[in-house]
Protein backbone atom coordinates (compact mmCIF):
# COMPACT_ATOMS: atom_id res chain seq x y z
CA UNK A 1 0.00 0.00 0.00
CA UNK A 2 0.99 3.57 -0.70
CA UNK A 3 1.64 5.57 2.21
CA UNK A 4 -0.71 8.51 2.58
CA UNK A 5 0.85 11.74 1.19
CA UNK A 6 2.17 14.57 3.80
CA UNK A 7 -0.37 17.56 3.35
CA UNK A 8 2.05 19.18 5.85
CA UNK A 9 4.86 18.85 2.95
CA UNK A 10 5.45 22.46 0.53
CA UNK A 11 2.86 22.76 -1.87
CA UNK A 12 4.76 25.89 -4.34
CA UNK A 13 3.80 29.28 -3.17
CA UNK A 14 1.67 27.75 -0.24
CA UNK A 15 2.92 29.84 2.84
CA UNK A 16 3.76 27.69 5.91
CA UNK A 17 2.09 27.17 8.62
CA UNK A 18 1.44 30.80 10.70
CA UNK A 19 2.64 33.32 7.69
CA UNK A 20 0.61 35.08 5.69
CA UNK A 21 -1.06 33.33 2.50
CA UNK A 22 -2.16 35.66 -0.49
CA UNK A 23 -5.84 35.28 -1.51
CA UNK A 24 -6.90 33.29 -4.53
CA UNK A 25 -8.42 36.31 -5.96
CA UNK A 26 -11.08 33.84 -8.75
CA UNK A 27 -10.38 29.91 -7.82
CA UNK A 28 -9.89 28.65 -11.22
CA UNK A 29 -11.56 25.26 -11.74
CA UNK A 30 -10.52 21.97 -10.15
CA UNK A 31 -8.85 20.49 -13.08
CA UNK A 32 -6.59 17.48 -12.62
CA UNK A 33 -3.32 16.00 -14.93
CA UNK A 34 -5.50 14.80 -17.78
CA UNK A 35 -7.32 17.51 -18.17
CA UNK A 36 -10.40 16.21 -16.45
CA UNK A 37 -12.86 18.56 -14.08
CA UNK A 38 -13.40 17.95 -10.86
CA UNK A 39 -17.22 18.56 -10.01
CA UNK A 40 -18.17 16.00 -7.36
CA UNK A 41 -17.48 14.53 -4.21
CA UNK A 42 -18.24 11.58 -2.52
CA UNK A 43 -18.04 11.97 0.74
CA UNK A 44 -18.09 8.89 3.38
CA UNK A 45 -20.20 9.92 6.39
CA UNK A 46 -19.22 6.44 8.32
CA UNK A 47 -17.47 3.21 7.52
CA UNK A 48 -20.04 1.29 9.93
CA UNK A 49 -22.48 -0.11 8.20
CA UNK A 50 -25.25 -3.08 9.79
CA UNK A 51 -24.61 -5.11 6.88
CA UNK A 52 -21.67 -7.36 5.74
CA UNK A 53 -21.47 -7.02 1.80
CA UNK A 54 -19.74 -10.16 0.53
CA UNK A 55 -18.42 -7.34 -2.43
CA UNK A 56 -17.76 -4.81 0.42
CA UNK A 57 -15.98 -6.16 3.34
CA UNK A 58 -14.09 -9.55 4.17
CA UNK A 59 -14.73 -12.44 6.74
CA UNK A 60 -11.82 -11.07 9.01
CA UNK A 61 -13.14 -9.35 11.74
CA UNK A 62 -13.35 -5.75 10.42
CA UNK A 63 -11.63 -2.82 12.59
CA UNK A 64 -13.19 0.23 12.44
CA UNK A 65 -11.96 3.69 12.21
CA UNK A 66 -11.55 4.69 16.61
CA UNK A 67 -14.33 7.53 16.99
CA UNK A 68 -12.15 10.46 17.45
CA UNK A 69 -10.54 9.96 14.50
CA UNK A 70 -14.04 10.25 12.60
CA UNK A 71 -14.39 13.69 11.15
CA UNK A 72 -17.53 15.83 13.24
CA UNK A 73 -20.43 16.57 11.55
CA UNK A 74 -18.59 20.65 11.71
CA UNK A 75 -16.10 19.16 10.25
CA UNK A 76 -17.34 17.69 6.96
CA UNK A 77 -19.53 20.79 6.57
CA UNK A 78 -16.69 23.13 6.35
CA UNK A 79 -14.69 20.73 3.51
CA UNK A 80 -18.16 20.40 1.48
CA UNK A 81 -18.03 24.55 1.61
CA UNK A 82 -14.38 24.75 0.22
CA UNK A 83 -14.81 21.84 -2.25
CA UNK A 84 -18.16 24.04 -2.97
CA UNK A 85 -15.79 27.24 -3.87
CA UNK A 86 -13.53 25.07 -6.05
CA UNK A 87 -16.46 24.26 -7.95
CA UNK A 88 -17.81 21.13 -6.94
CA UNK A 89 -21.94 21.79 -7.57
CA UNK A 90 -22.81 17.68 -6.55
CA UNK A 91 -21.98 16.14 -3.13
CA UNK A 92 -22.80 12.34 -2.75
CA UNK A 93 -23.13 11.29 0.96
CA UNK A 94 -22.44 7.49 1.39
CA UNK A 95 -20.73 4.79 4.03
CA UNK A 96 -20.45 2.33 5.33
CA UNK A 97 -24.38 3.12 5.78
CA UNK A 98 -24.62 6.71 6.76
CA UNK A 99 -28.03 6.15 9.00
CA UNK A 100 -25.80 3.92 11.14
CA UNK A 101 -24.11 7.04 12.39
CA UNK A 102 -26.08 8.53 14.84
CA UNK A 103 -27.48 12.42 13.49
CA UNK A 104 -26.84 11.87 10.12
CA UNK A 105 -29.89 13.99 9.75
CA UNK A 106 -28.20 16.88 11.17
CA UNK A 107 -25.71 17.01 8.85
CA UNK A 108 -28.23 16.84 6.01
CA UNK A 109 -30.00 19.71 7.21
CA UNK A 110 -26.48 21.48 7.48
CA UNK A 111 -25.80 21.12 4.22
CA UNK A 112 -28.49 22.11 2.98
CA UNK A 113 -28.97 25.60 5.31
CA UNK A 114 -25.61 26.32 4.00
CA UNK A 115 -25.64 25.46 0.89
CA UNK A 116 -29.06 25.28 -0.55
CA UNK A 117 -27.34 25.35 -4.59
CA UNK A 118 -25.65 21.98 -3.98
CA UNK A 119 -26.89 18.77 -5.29
CA UNK A 120 -27.16 16.79 -2.39
CA UNK A 121 -27.55 12.78 -3.06
CA UNK A 122 -27.92 9.86 -0.59
CA UNK A 123 -26.49 6.38 -1.29
CA UNK A 124 -27.76 3.55 1.10
CA UNK A 125 -28.46 0.53 1.95
CA UNK A 126 -32.38 1.42 2.76
CA UNK A 127 -32.19 -0.86 6.15
CA UNK A 128 -32.60 2.11 8.03
CA UNK A 129 -34.00 4.41 5.82
CA UNK A 130 -37.41 4.58 5.55
CA UNK A 131 -37.52 6.98 9.06
CA UNK A 132 -35.88 9.60 7.19
CA UNK A 133 -37.47 9.82 3.79
CA UNK A 134 -39.63 13.05 4.93
CA UNK A 135 -35.97 14.36 6.02
CA UNK A 136 -35.17 13.66 2.67
CA UNK A 137 -37.34 15.27 0.67
CA UNK A 138 -37.66 18.63 3.10
CA UNK A 139 -33.54 19.11 2.59
CA UNK A 140 -33.88 18.60 -1.43
CA UNK A 141 -32.41 15.10 -1.92
CA UNK A 142 -32.39 15.15 -5.72
CA UNK A 143 -31.87 10.88 -6.14
CA UNK A 144 -30.95 8.07 -3.89
CA UNK A 145 -28.63 5.53 -5.21
CA UNK A 146 -30.43 2.43 -3.09
CA UNK A 147 -27.84 -0.46 -2.99
CA UNK A 148 -30.25 -4.01 -3.87
CA UNK A 149 -28.60 -6.93 -4.84
CA UNK A 150 -31.45 -9.14 -5.27
CA UNK A 151 -35.07 -9.11 -4.55
CA UNK A 152 -34.70 -12.81 -3.46
CA UNK A 153 -34.59 -12.81 0.65
CA UNK A 154 -32.65 -15.85 0.50
CA UNK A 155 -30.26 -14.42 -2.05
CA UNK A 156 -30.32 -11.16 -0.27
CA UNK A 157 -28.94 -12.56 2.97
CA UNK A 158 -26.65 -14.71 2.00
CA UNK A 159 -25.07 -11.47 -0.03
CA UNK A 160 -25.20 -9.12 2.99
CA UNK A 161 -25.07 -11.43 6.07
CA UNK A 162 -28.76 -9.77 6.98
CA UNK A 163 -32.09 -11.07 6.48
CA UNK A 164 -33.42 -7.45 5.85
CA UNK A 165 -34.73 -7.37 2.31
CA UNK A 166 -37.90 -6.23 3.54
CA UNK A 167 -37.01 -2.98 5.09
CA UNK A 168 -35.32 -2.00 1.84
CA UNK A 169 -38.25 -2.97 -0.34
CA UNK A 170 -39.82 -0.48 2.02
CA UNK A 171 -37.83 1.99 1.88
CA UNK A 172 -37.80 1.73 -2.11
CA UNK A 173 -41.38 1.95 -1.65
CA UNK A 174 -41.44 4.96 0.57
CA UNK A 175 -38.81 6.89 -2.09
CA UNK A 176 -41.26 5.98 -5.05
CA UNK A 177 -44.01 7.79 -3.28
CA UNK A 178 -42.29 10.97 -2.09
CA UNK A 179 -41.41 11.03 -5.32
CA UNK A 180 -37.38 10.95 -4.66
CA UNK A 181 -35.81 9.57 -8.17
CA UNK A 182 -34.40 5.99 -7.26
CA UNK A 183 -30.83 4.10 -8.57
CA UNK A 184 -30.84 0.93 -7.39
CA UNK A 185 -27.27 -0.25 -7.45
CA UNK A 186 -26.94 -4.28 -8.06
CA UNK A 187 -23.66 -5.58 -7.94
CA UNK A 188 -22.97 -8.48 -10.50
CA UNK A 189 -21.68 -11.71 -8.97
CA UNK A 190 -21.88 -15.00 -11.21
CA UNK A 191 -23.03 -17.66 -9.34
CA UNK A 192 -24.80 -15.13 -6.56
CA UNK A 193 -27.72 -13.33 -8.79
CA UNK A 194 -27.27 -14.00 -12.67
CA UNK A 195 -29.98 -16.54 -12.04
CA UNK A 196 -32.07 -13.89 -11.17
CA UNK A 197 -32.75 -11.73 -14.07
CA UNK A 198 -36.57 -12.05 -14.09
CA UNK A 199 -36.67 -10.15 -11.36
CA UNK A 200 -34.83 -7.71 -12.09
CA UNK A 201 -36.62 -6.87 -15.34
CA UNK A 202 -39.51 -6.86 -13.81
CA UNK A 203 -38.51 -4.31 -11.67
CA UNK A 204 -37.43 -2.08 -14.42
CA UNK A 205 -40.62 -3.15 -16.27
CA UNK A 206 -43.20 -2.03 -13.07
CA UNK A 207 -41.55 1.07 -11.04
CA UNK A 208 -40.05 4.50 -12.37
CA UNK A 209 -35.99 3.69 -11.35
CA UNK A 210 -32.55 3.24 -13.01
CA UNK A 211 -31.90 -0.30 -12.58
CA UNK A 212 -27.81 -0.26 -12.85
CA UNK A 213 -25.87 -3.27 -13.00
CA UNK A 214 -22.42 -2.68 -11.44
CA UNK A 215 -18.91 -4.77 -12.28
CA UNK A 216 -17.94 -6.51 -9.41
CA UNK A 217 -14.52 -4.88 -8.73
CA UNK A 218 -11.32 -6.25 -7.27
CA UNK A 219 -11.66 -4.38 -4.09
CA UNK A 220 -9.15 -5.41 -1.20
CA UNK A 221 -8.37 -9.17 -0.47
CA UNK A 222 -10.89 -11.41 1.31
CA UNK A 223 -14.03 -10.32 -0.74
CA UNK A 224 -15.88 -13.17 -2.84
CA UNK A 225 -14.35 -11.14 -6.10
CA UNK A 226 -12.41 -13.71 -8.58
CA UNK A 227 -12.60 -14.53 -12.22
CA UNK A 228 -15.54 -17.06 -11.37
CA UNK A 229 -17.66 -14.49 -9.63
CA UNK A 230 -16.94 -12.03 -12.46
CA UNK A 231 -19.70 -11.95 -14.29
CA UNK A 232 -19.50 -8.60 -17.32
CA UNK A 233 -21.69 -6.13 -18.41
CA UNK A 234 -21.64 -7.65 -22.01
CA UNK A 235 -23.22 -10.65 -21.04
CA UNK A 236 -25.50 -8.95 -18.10
CA UNK A 237 -26.69 -7.25 -21.28
CA UNK A 238 -27.75 -10.16 -23.07
CA UNK A 239 -28.89 -11.90 -20.39
CA UNK A 240 -31.21 -9.14 -20.10
CA UNK A 241 -32.20 -8.70 -23.77
CA UNK A 242 -33.46 -12.56 -24.06
CA UNK A 243 -36.43 -10.85 -21.87
CA UNK A 244 -36.68 -7.39 -23.15
CA UNK A 245 -36.18 -5.09 -25.63
CA UNK A 246 -33.48 -2.45 -24.66
CA UNK A 247 -32.65 0.90 -26.42
CA UNK A 248 -29.93 3.04 -25.99
CA UNK A 249 -29.98 6.34 -24.26
CA UNK A 250 -28.17 9.39 -25.30
CA UNK A 251 -27.02 11.87 -22.44
CA UNK A 252 -24.32 14.31 -23.30
CA UNK A 253 -25.44 16.69 -20.57
CA UNK A 254 -22.81 16.92 -17.01
CA UNK A 255 -25.29 15.05 -15.28
CA UNK A 256 -24.68 11.61 -16.88
CA UNK A 257 -22.57 9.62 -14.94
CA UNK A 258 -20.50 6.26 -15.68
CA UNK A 259 -24.00 3.81 -16.20
CA UNK A 260 -24.41 3.51 -20.08
CA UNK A 261 -28.61 3.02 -19.76
CA UNK A 262 -30.72 1.87 -21.61
CA UNK A 263 -34.73 2.47 -22.59
CA UNK A 264 -37.08 -0.70 -21.43
CA UNK A 265 -39.70 -1.42 -23.88
CA UNK A 266 -43.10 -0.91 -22.31
CA UNK A 267 -41.30 -0.61 -19.22
CA UNK A 268 -41.71 2.39 -16.20
CA UNK A 269 -38.04 2.28 -15.53
CA UNK A 270 -34.62 1.83 -17.15
CA UNK A 271 -31.52 -0.49 -17.20
CA UNK A 272 -27.71 0.02 -16.76
CA UNK A 273 -24.44 -1.03 -16.85
CA UNK A 274 -21.52 0.23 -15.15
CA UNK A 275 -18.52 -1.28 -16.74
CA UNK A 276 -15.77 -0.62 -13.78
CA UNK A 277 -13.96 -3.71 -15.26
CA UNK A 278 -14.34 -4.35 -18.87
CA UNK A 279 -14.43 -1.13 -20.52
CA UNK A 280 -13.17 1.93 -18.40
CA UNK A 281 -14.84 5.47 -18.26
CA UNK A 282 -11.74 7.40 -16.59
CA UNK A 283 -11.77 9.84 -19.41
CA UNK A 284 -15.07 11.62 -18.26
CA UNK A 285 -13.91 10.70 -14.08
CA UNK A 286 -14.91 14.05 -12.74
CA UNK A 287 -15.16 12.80 -8.96
CA UNK A 288 -12.92 12.44 -5.25
CA UNK A 289 -13.65 10.85 -2.40
CA UNK A 290 -13.21 11.72 1.41
CA UNK A 291 -13.04 8.79 4.28
CA UNK A 292 -14.76 9.46 7.42
CA UNK A 293 -11.29 9.75 8.68
CA UNK A 294 -10.72 12.35 6.48
CA UNK A 295 -8.57 11.20 3.86
CA UNK A 296 -8.86 12.81 0.55
CA UNK A 297 -8.72 9.83 -2.52
CA UNK A 298 -8.16 10.61 -5.81
CA UNK A 299 -9.07 7.56 -7.22
CA UNK A 300 -11.12 4.54 -6.26
CA UNK A 301 -8.28 2.14 -7.40
CA UNK A 302 -5.23 4.59 -5.99
CA UNK A 303 -4.40 3.72 -2.28
CA UNK A 304 -2.89 7.08 -2.29
CA UNK A 305 -4.60 9.35 0.07
CA UNK A 306 -3.96 12.58 1.54
CA UNK A 307 -4.59 13.57 5.08
CA UNK A 308 -7.00 16.17 5.79
CA UNK A 309 -7.96 15.87 9.46
CA UNK A 310 -4.72 17.22 11.13
CA UNK A 311 -5.49 20.38 8.63
CA UNK A 312 -8.60 20.88 9.79
CA UNK A 313 -8.02 20.62 13.64
CA UNK A 314 -5.47 22.94 13.34
CA UNK A 315 -6.29 26.49 14.01
CA UNK A 316 -3.28 27.75 11.97
CA UNK A 317 -4.59 26.33 8.77
CA UNK A 318 -7.53 28.08 7.03
CA UNK A 319 -9.57 26.94 3.61
CA UNK A 320 -6.89 28.01 1.68
CA UNK A 321 -4.36 26.06 2.67
CA UNK A 322 -7.09 23.22 2.31
CA UNK A 323 -7.68 24.02 -1.16
CA UNK A 324 -4.52 24.25 -1.91
CA UNK A 325 -3.63 20.55 -0.61
CA UNK A 326 -6.75 19.27 -2.66
CA UNK A 327 -5.10 21.05 -6.27
CA UNK A 328 -2.04 19.39 -5.14
CA UNK A 329 -3.69 16.07 -4.51
CA UNK A 330 -5.66 16.33 -7.76
CA UNK A 331 -3.35 17.07 -10.21
CA UNK A 332 -1.76 14.16 -9.32
CA UNK A 333 -4.99 11.97 -9.89
CA UNK A 334 -3.97 8.51 -12.25
CA UNK A 335 -6.02 6.96 -14.79
CA UNK A 336 -7.75 4.24 -12.58
CA UNK A 337 -7.92 1.61 -15.44
CA UNK A 338 -3.87 1.81 -16.14
CA UNK A 339 -3.90 0.49 -12.30
CA UNK A 340 -6.17 -1.93 -12.57
CA UNK A 341 -4.44 -3.43 -15.69
CA UNK A 342 -1.15 -3.06 -13.56
CA UNK A 343 -2.38 -5.15 -10.90
CA UNK A 344 -1.20 -8.99 -10.81
CA UNK A 345 -3.63 -11.26 -12.08
CA UNK A 346 -6.45 -12.32 -9.52
CA UNK A 347 -4.92 -9.82 -6.95
CA UNK A 348 -6.82 -6.94 -5.52
CA UNK A 349 -6.34 -3.20 -7.64
CA UNK A 350 -5.95 -1.72 -4.28
CA UNK A 351 -5.75 -2.98 -0.38
CA UNK A 352 -8.38 -0.97 1.11
CA UNK A 353 -11.81 -2.52 1.22
CA UNK A 354 -14.89 -0.40 0.18
CA UNK A 355 -16.48 -0.08 3.68
CA UNK A 356 -13.17 1.55 4.84
CA UNK A 357 -13.24 3.56 0.93
CA UNK A 358 -17.24 4.63 0.86
CA UNK A 359 -19.23 3.33 -1.55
Amino acid sequence: MQACVNPFAPLGNCAAPGEELAPLAHPAPLCDGHGRVVRYLRLSVTDRCNLRCAYCRSEINQKFIPHPKVLRYEEMARLVGMMAALGVSKVRLTGGEPFARKGCDELLHMLHTRYPSLDLRLTTNGTLLEPHISLLRSVGVSAVNLSLDSFDRETFARVTGRDLLPAVLASLDGLLQAGIRVKINAVAMRGVNDGQMDDFVHAVRTMPVDLRFIEFMPMGSGTLWGPETFWSAADIRAEAERRVRLDPVQDSSAEAGPAKMFAVQGGKGRMGFITAVSCHFCGTCNRLRLTSDGNLRTCLFDDREYHLRGLLRNPRFDDEHLARVVRLACAGKPIGADLLKARKKGSAVADKQMVGIGG
